[in-house]
């Protein structure tokens, strides 16, 4: 059913969604850091919004090593893909999302590549550092503009707080991989640092077939180098004013494995991340809050093929394709925002966004390109003054763009508590997504003449692109009708105009390519998505999430291309009452999965099992051992085209996700 139709139900005589707090968890997560975009998530989830929490706990007791790994496996409605294990690209979806769709924060600062928005920017992001990780479903275009289609997730570095703590840790996995991390924390009441640093090495795995290997691949293993450290200081200037700086770097090495004629492929990334804010409480009713932010994600690609002569065979020698051939990009910018509550049942936040990004691309042929993006945003909010079960929320944010088309979207959302035990909640609103810089301005065209007339297929951005424009709703149901089980049920529902059609054959003076274009039909996204929590015993508890989704053209035909159709997740965890150890059993099942050429990959289900030990003093030291992929399946996470040695003729190959892989860590707090 497109959103249109649904619309047309009685929806407004359903009581929506209240803030009385069926997300305590979120609260008592969120609450700590009581300055205003910290508190954005809570406010959102007690206006209707959906939000998932991952604690940096979580994290070490399962005994993940990046954080595309730990969404992987205990995200609900989140489908993520690994291409070649850690540190690596992915394919995502969030309810029904594509990639692209979904906005990617570190510490409220976008990380979203500008000029690929479906390329992955978790691979320099080790899991070690991470304090949190909020994932807010549904459309969120008003405080975090465009791209947030399917929702936005934020990684959270470690925190200030008073005092000292830290922790050291090591580990190895059987992948002849290692890892080094540590953090440091402390201060006083006015001024407080923390300090991060870790590195992350691995030999690596073959992530492929052995029948899809050619003999021209010399280098077959799939390894990564990630360093990554980061500075946070905070001066609270007085009890209702902080201001906070804080800087991180990230450099890697990772390979972009081959299974033919590779000798050495590589991206070599350097990353920074600065941001200084400030936030001030202007008297009991006004908070105000201001952020400047710079990203740069600079890589130098190097690709080095073996040669090959006429029947296909090796000769000893090299095709140096790119020599540490640059690819970047830049943003920077700056937020100010304000909440206001005077009382009378009302609250308001109004805030400015400005975007600045510049990004060129010597690899895929992108020029430079710079654009600005400026963007009021106001939302009216009502509190339990106005109604005493019901909060709503109204939401506008105006997209005035340097060289593309404007935009306006807006956003209600609400929560009605029905009683103690159940509740509803909903988000309706549009939203917009821009078109990336490869979209706009590749150039990727053979023109020895310069006449505009290629010589041969080539490939080529479209100036005139439109933004997508879509239409969104999320609708939940959700309790605990008993002390042991709480669960929520969700419909979602979005309509895609202009959709933004990719590599779309085209000819040039008669030559043949690909270009991309808006296309005349919409996409209808829509499914549901199950999660409940369960305490089976008093010491055993259970997650478990089942989503499903049809994403299609004119609600008809196939699905849409990395977009499972339904997917399940289930995590297990035991532990006794002031028993010192616990396990944990984690599974991710992903059903079919459509991808290129019109090939579809095989539905799947990987499991982890891990297991932590404390002991020492006040339990400072911990083990954890995990088995990645317990049963060792064999699982197809992407499709790519190579060439055989012997014809050179295309051929498709499966990139597999890690093999059955064994990690121990040692950790010691302090």
């Amino acid at each position: 059913m497109g959103l249109r139709r649904f619309l047309a139900l009685p929806l407004i005589g359903l009581p929506m969604a209240s803030g009385a707090d069926l997300g305590t968890g979120i609260e008592e997560i969120l609450v700590q850091g009581q300055r205003l975009e910290e508190t954005i998530p809570l406010d959102l989830s007690r206006y209707g919004n959906q939000v998932e929490l991952i604690t940096a706990e979580q994290i070490q007791r399962g005994g993940f090593v990046d954080v595309t790994q730990t969404l992987q496996m205990l995200v609900p409605g989140l489908h993520i893909a690994p291409k070649n294990g850690p540190f690596d690209y992915f394919s995502a979806s969030l309810q029904g999302s594509r990639a692209q769709d979904i906005l990617w924060l570190v510490d409220g600062v976008r990380i979203t590549n500008r000029l690929y928005n479906g390329t992955s920017p978790l691979d320099t992001i080790p899991a070690h550092r991470v304090e949190r990780i909020e994932v807010l479903k549904g459309g969120q275009g008003i405080f975090y503009g465009t791209q947030s289609v399917g929702g936005v997730i934020n990684i959270v570095t470690k925190g200030f707080q008073p005092g000292s703590d830290g922790a050291v840790s090591t580990a190895v996995s059987s992948n002849d991989a290692y890892r080094a991390n540590g953090y440091w924390r402390g201060g006083t009441d006015r001024h407080q640092v923390v300090l991060f640093a870790s590195r992350d090495k691995a030999e690596g795995h073959t992530p492929y077939r052995d029948e899809h290997i050619q003999p021209s691949a010399t280098d077959r293993e799939r390894g990564y180098e990630v360093d990554s450290a980061g500075l946070k200081y905070a001066w609270n200037v007085s009890a209702d004013a902080r201001l906070s700086l804080q800087y991180q770097h990230n450099a890697a090495d990772l390979d972009f494995a081959r299974p033919f004629r590779n000798r050495k492929t590589v991206n070599a990334r350097e990353e920074s991340i600065a941001t200084m804010k400030y936030d001030q409480r202007l008297g009991e009713n006004t908070e105000v809050f201001f952020k400047a932010y710079q990203h740069r994600w600079d890589t130098r690609y190097t690709r080095i093929y073996n040669e090959l002569d006429a029947d296909g065979n090796l000769t000893g020698g090299v095709d140096v394709l790119n020599d540490a051939s640059y690819w970047g990009y830049e943003d920077y910018g700056y937020n100010a925002m304000a909440r206001f509550d005077y009382g009378r049942g009302f609250q308001y936040v109004i805030g400015f966004d400005q975007q600045n990004f510049s990004g060129e691309d010597d690899v895929w042929r992108i020029g430079k390109q710079e654009e600005t993006i400026n963007a009021p945003f106001a939302q009216i909010r009502t509190t339990e003054d106005l109604f005493d079960n019901t909060l709503f929320a109204l939401g506008v944010r105006a997209n005035r763009a340097s060289n593309q088309k404007n935009s306006t979207v807006w956003n209600l959302t609400g929560k009605h508590n029905v009683n103690d035990d159940w509740y509803v909640q909903g988000n309706l609103g549009t939203s917009f997504r821009s078109p990336d810089a490869e979209a706009l301005f590749l150039n990727e065209i053979y023109d020895p003449d310069n006449d505009g007339i290629p010589e041969s297929g080539f490939a080529v951005g479209n100036p005139d692109l439109k933004p997508e424009e879509s239409e969104n709703l999320n609708i939940s149901l959700g309790g605990a009708p008993g002390s042991r089980l709480n669960f929520e049920l969700t419909y979602f529902t979005r309509d895609v105009t202009n959709y933004i059609a990719s590599y779309v054959p085209t000819t040039i003076a008669g030559v043949a390519g690909e270009s991309f274009v808006n296309s005349d039909d919409e996409v209808n996204i829509n499914g549901f998505e199950l999660k409940t929590q369960m305490a089976l015993t008093n010491e055993l508890s259970a997650q478990l999430s089942y989503t499903r989704t049809r994403a299609r053209f004119n609600d008809d035909g196939p699905q849409l291309r990395n977009i499972p159709e339904q997917e399940a997740k289930v995590h297990l965890d035991w532990q006794r009452a002031a028993s010192p150890w616990g396990l944990s059993l984690a599974g991710n099942y992903v059903g079919e999965v459509q991808d290129r050429g019109g090939l579809e990959r095989d539905s799947y289900l990987v499991t982890d099992l891990s297991a932590y030990y404390h002991f020492g003093s006040d339990d400072r030291h911990q083990v954890v051992a995990r088995i990645e992929n317990l049963t060792d399946k064999d699982y197809v996470t992407g499709i790519g085209v190579g060439n055989l040695d012997a014809s050179g003729d295309s051929y498709f190959y499966d990139n597999l996700g890690m093999e059955r892989t064994f990690h121990l860590s040692y950790s010691y707090s302090f």
